[in-house]
C-alpha cells in the first residue's frame, strides 16, 4: 500500500503492515471527529512514525496514487478538518 505523508513523500508500506496502520487511522479519525486536539496530535506522531518505520520511501519522482493520506508532521487539528473540507479532501 502507498501512503503519502503530506510535505515529506510517499512510502511504500507492505501489506501485512496495514491492520496495524489501520487502527492508528482509526484513533487519528476519532480524534478529528471528537476534536480532541490532544488526541489528535497523539495519533498523528504514531501514525508517522510507523510509516516510517515499515514504511520504504518512494523515489520524488515517482507519481503514484496514495492508499492513504496523512497530515503534514506538525499539522493542527484545525488545519487537517481545513483540508478534509476542501473538495476530494477525504479521498484517497
Amino acid at each position: 500500500m502507498i501512503v503519502r505523508i503530506l510535505g515529506e513523500g510517499q512510502f511504500d508500506v507492505g501489506d501485512d503492515e496495514r491492520g496495524t496502520l489501520d487502527g492508528l487511522e482509526a484513533s487519528l479519525n476519532a480524534a478529528v471527529e471528537g476534536d480532541d486536539d490532544a488526541a489528535f496530535a497523539t495519533a498523528l506522531t504514531a501514525v508517522i512514525e510507523e510509516v516510517r518505520r515499515v514504511g520504504t520511501p518512494l523515489a520524488a519522482d515517482s507519481f503514484t496514487s496514495s492508499d492513504l493520506v496523512v497530515p503534514f508532521s506538525d499539522a493542527s487539528l484545525d488545519e487537517t478538518k481545513a483540508l478534509l473540507a476542501e473538495p476530494g479532501g477525504d479521498d484517497r
